[in-house]
């Protein structure tokens, strides 16, 4: 699900890391963000590392990485790196 950008929020990029392999992952990633009200984009999947943008309050990006971080009981992840990103999302 991808949502439009509100350009007042921030937009970041979020690497998960770890041992990713459940298939159940990327689509819980999926209805956690749009719970939360994030646009996102996720533009990396592996067994060991995820790459999602997201955009929305810094203080749902802060929820989405608890909740990534606790994630669904089949993953295991290590870490998680947010780097902001400037400029508009295409």
């Amino acid at each position: 699900m991808v949502t439009e950008q509100d350009t007042s929020h921030p937009l970041e990029r979020m690497t998960i890391v770890g041992d990713l392999e459940a298939a159940s992952f990327v689509p819980w990633i999926r209805r956690h963000a749009a719970k939360l009200g994030l646009s996102h984009i996720i533009s990396h999947t592996s067994s060991q590392r995820i790459e999602l943008e997201v955009a929305g309050p810094e203080e749902l990006i802060d929820m989405m990485e608890m909740g990534c971080s606790l994630g669904p009981i089949d993953v295991w992840v290590e870490r998680i790196d947010r780097t902001a990103i400037s400029g508009e999302r295409t």
